[in-house]
């Protein structure tokens, strides 16, 4: 068997593995203080990784370890990552900045359908799936690729190009809304921005800081079981749920799996919480993202670097759709007279979701980095539902 042949094969040492993995890349860049990890995310190279561990028969490419994850820690992360979504807040900091990233978000939907038309003609016919995953990174983030990933049933390989793409993007476009501090004066007359935008934003901004408090021993005994109350409502009602939608509507069963099903729920019901005490939690975003990375690096464990012959025309691809979403950034910011911090925030809040959009609004307007992370949570709430269907206009579009 498989598993005999590798070096670590017991599920808690692939566990450990994939723990281990995801760790040292983060205390590399804390401790090298590396510019590198700026421009390329420690994410990369926890994916990466283990396709290497992997594809050298240090770790297995199947194991209960990588299913459990699917099944279990998937909707664990999702309900962490969207109860601390506060519409409200971002809407009274960011104002009409909230505009321009939901177009920036059109635009991911629009530029995701016009690229794949271009290039699916080199790309195998299941790459609207990989395309679908991507969207789910730059609508929310690297939470929302992995549902999407789930839910379209996209291969290990069209992840991983998924997961290249998408940093090659990231090396060039982050960047760009760094930079684009330096033209702010020409760009906010361009865009007739208000006189006294950016001093009610700065006000809204102080209004809505708050101080972090140190959780206590209840607060994560209520977290766990919010969290898994919810991961658990939806493992309970998605097969039915999937089977109704296919008895009423044939045509949707092949959208509505119980996978999709199950992520759509759990995803809903998280963003309910989210208007509810649960969203007062804390640490729930920091313990949710740690899942995301081993998360990402089980899928690592999985993939095979068979397919990448694909990744140039994937990559240009990309390329032509991030084009189409700055144009669409670019356009809210004209409609709407927003300045070019909230638009280089928006976009980065899709693009780069909350682990770039506060790196991009530090070296904007630090003040606005708390909104910033709430504007990629807003992201995270759109994604699952969003990005399968940029995935499936895809292949419609192209006739698949």
């Amino acid at each position: 068997m498989e598993t005999t042949q590798t070096l670590i094969s017991s599920p808690i040492g692939v566990l450990a593995v994939l723990c281990a993995v995801a760790a040292f890349f983060f205390l590399l860049a804390q401790v090298s203080e590396a510019k590198l990890f700026n421009y390329v995310p420690p994410l990369l190279f926890i994916y990466a990784t283990p396709v290497f561990l992997n594809n050298f028969d240090v770790i297995p490419s199947k194991s209960i370890i990588y299913t459990g994850l699917s099944q279990y820690a998937l909707p664990v992360f999702i309900v962490l990552m969207l109860i601390k979504v506060n519409v409200p807040a971002v809407v009274r900091v960011m104002g009409k900045g909230v505009l321009v990233m939901l177009m920036g978000t059109a635009g991911v939907v629009v530029g995701g359908v016009v690229a794949y038309l271009i290039v699916h003609g080199w790309l195998s016919d299941d790459a609207w799936k990989g395309f679908g995953a991507l969207a789910g990174s730059w609508i929310g983030g690297t939470a929302n690729m992995l549902a999407t990933k789930e839910m379209l049933g996209a291969s290990e390989a069209q992840l991983g190009l998924a997961v290249i793409a998408d940093n090659v993007i990231y090396i060039v476009w982050l960047p760009l809304l760094l930079m684009s501090r330096d033209f702010a004066e020409k760009f906010n007359k361009w865009a007739r921005v208000p006189a006294d935008r950016l001093a009610a934003m700065d006000a809204a901004a102080d209004i809505h800081a708050e101080e972090d408090t140190a959780p206590t021993m209840p607060e994560y005994l209520f977290l766990a079981a919010v969290v898994f109350g919810v991961a658990a409502i939806g493992h309970a009602l998605a097969p039915g749920l999937a089977r109704w939608i296919a008895e009423t509507s044939p045509d949707a069963a092949g959208i509505f799996s119980e996978t999709t099903t199950r992520i759509l729920l759990v995803t809903t019901l998280a963003l309910i919480l989210s208007t509810t005490a649960a969203s007062k939690l804390p640490n729930a975003t920091a313990i949710g993202t740690a899942l995301v990375y081993i998360f990402v690096a089980g899928m690592g464990a999985r993939a095979s670097v068979a397919g990448l012959a694909e990744a140039p025309a994937f990559v240009l691809g990309a390329f032509i759709w991030i084009f189409i979403h700055g144009l669409f950034c670019l356009a809210g910011a004209w409609i709407f007279r927003v300045d070019v911090h909230s638009v280089a925030i928006a976009s980065a809040a899709n693009i780069g979701a909350a682990a770039s959009a506060p790196i991009v609004a530090a070296h904007h307007r630090p003040n606005l980095v708390p909104a910033s992370i709430l504007m990629a949570l807003l992201g995270y709430a759109l994604g699952n539902y969003l990005a399968p269907m940029t995935g499936q206009l895809a292949r419609i579009a192209a006739g698949q």
